[in-house]
């Protein structure tokens, strides 16, 4: 179903057409009231046009329609789809047309979708969303406000196994109010639910960090994509996916955004440990090929000068000396030799 624009009369000359038309009842109903008690049967024509509209004038009032900025109203008239009111004003609509939004009393609890009215609200969360039922609440506008919807910390087992907890930020709005409306049953927990499997869809496919032999890309060749060094790129990929879930149901997805990352609770400790390991090894090895590069160094220099002739055995022990001189984790204490190496 495609959205259609309902082309409305305005509101304000029909508003005061019915006032006038209301005033001219009662003004009848006193006149013919009038007539018959001056036993005038003339006086009952006017009597029952009068009470007639006073009972059904109320009716056309019904069809007054007021449209804010960013907002929109999605019209039914006895089950049939009329239009959609988009634009902001003062409008008439035929007075038995109905308002539609199944999910004008679910609320995601986050910004531009908030209830103020506490009354009577029951939270449900499936897939971890804030998701509030108000039963005090019956606007039938549809928002065309950019939404956020803060998809709150999942627990998803990366490429490797490891369990990792994640959260997304996604920005949304409604931008076909049929499709949202009529080809969903409620498109806001639509949504919800679609941000959960896109997310676990794509968090799936990534190391938490880079790993060895791993392909994100889907190429066959193996690459440094990570959840943790590929944030911007994962971001990316879960907002073409949701986009890609919702598209029939008429919403646009602006942007996603990792909001938290983090190995779960139980495995915490172990992988930062083993993190810890990673970056001591890193360490030695770069003060290793110092070491070895500056023992070189000292060596080349002694001969070039030539400061001292060093057989093997001597050079084998300032080796050792210098090498343990700078990779040593403390203070080295000098000893002076003043006698012979033999």
């Amino acid at each position: 179903m495609k959205e259609k624009i309902l082309k409305a009369r305005p509101g304000m000359p029909m508003l005061i057409l019915f006032i006038l038309l209301y005033l001219a009842a009662i003004g009848l109903t006193i006149m013919g009231g009038f007539l018959l008690d001056s036993q005038n049967n003339i006086g009952a024509l006017p009597l029952t046009v009068g009470i007639v509209w006073l009972a059904a004038g109320i009716i056309p009032f019904s069809g007054l329609k007021i449209i804010k900025p960013q907002e929109a109203l999605v019209l039914t008239l006895f089950g049939k789809y009329i239009g959609t009111l988009k634009e902001d004003g003062f409008y008439f609509v035929h007075p038995f047309s109905t308002a539609v939004n199944p999910a004008a009393r679910t609320r995601l609890g986050q910004s531009g979708d908030v209830d103020n009215d506490s009354a009577s609200k029951i939270t449900i969360s499936p897939g971890g969303n804030a998701i509030q039922a108000n039963a005090a609440g019956n606007n039938k506008k549809v928002s065309l406000k950019i939404m956020t919807l803060n998809n709150n910390k999942q627990k998803v087992n990366d490429v490797l196994g490891n369990p990792v907890e994640i959260g997304i930020a996604v920005m949304w709005r409604v931008v076909d109010t049929a499709r949202a409306v009529f080809n969903v049953d409620n498109y806001k927990e639509y949504l919800s639910l679609q941000c959960d499997s896109a997310l676990r869809d794509i968090v799936r496919i990534y190391p938490y960090d880079v790993a060895p032999g791993i392909d994100t890309t889907g190429d066959g060749e193996p690459d440094e994509g990570s959840l943790r060094g590929s944030s911007a790129l994962v971001a990316e990929r879960i907002r073409g996916k949701i986009q890609e879930k919702v598209k029939e149901a008429g919403l646009e997805i602006i942007e996603a955004r990792i909001t938290y990352l983090a190995y779960a609770p139980e495995i915490a400790a172990v992988m930062l440990q083993r993190q810890q390991a990673s970056a001591i090894i890193d360490a030695r090895r770069m003060i290793v090929d110092g070491a070895v590069g500056m023992v070189e160094m000292a060596l080349d220099k002694l001969n070039e000068n030539d400061i001292v002739k060093l057989d093997e055995e001597r050079k084998a022990a300032m080796v050792s000396n210098l090498l343990v001189v700078l990779c040593g984790n403390k203070d080295t204490q000098p000893i002076v030799n003043s006698g012979s190496l033999y």
